[in-house]
């Protein structure tokens, strides 16, 4: 789908609405793509009302909300993954949204929603990828 940035955070809000905990997001595109963008749209679903920020420098930020929200950035880690402990987050009672999750290929758990973004002019083409049957019902 081809989106603008008011209906990313659109369609990130309802999906933030309907994840559960234990949700994995991976997303997947270039610098400026707009990953940090939909995850801001994702909090507001989760009834995070802090800025979201990126997680660059960081690596991992926490938000509360309904479900605590992990949102990572491993693209300065990619090839380390165990610089921090993954299966805090992966297997935590929140959603993990993972930046640049595609780095880490065999450290990612089997089951996992993809969010491909691909940078045009003025909108942002958006790709959901179901890993897994748990995340089949995303793709509605």
């Amino acid at each position: 789908m081809k989106l603008n940035e008011k209906q990313m955070l659109d369609f990130a809000k309802r999906l933030g609405k309907k994840l559960q905990a234990g949700d994995i997001i991976v997303l997947t595109g270039e610098l400026g793509a707009g990953k940090t963008t939909f995850t801001k749209g994702l909090g507001l679903g989760l009834d995070i009302h802090q800025m979201i920020k990126s997680p660059t420098y960081t690596i991992v930020r926490e938000y509360e909300g309904r479900l605590p929200l992990y949102h990572m950035d491993v693209y300065r880690i990619g090839d380390d993954p165990d610089s921090i402990d993954l299966d805090d987050y992966l297997f935590g009672n929140g959603v993990t949204v993972i930046e640049w999750g595609n780095l880490l290929a065999q450290d990612l758990p089997s089951e996992y929603l993809e969010i491909v973004f691909d940078y045009l002019v003025d909108e942002r083409e958006v790709t959901l990828v179901a890993h897994g049957h748990r995340y089949d019902t995303y793709l509605d």
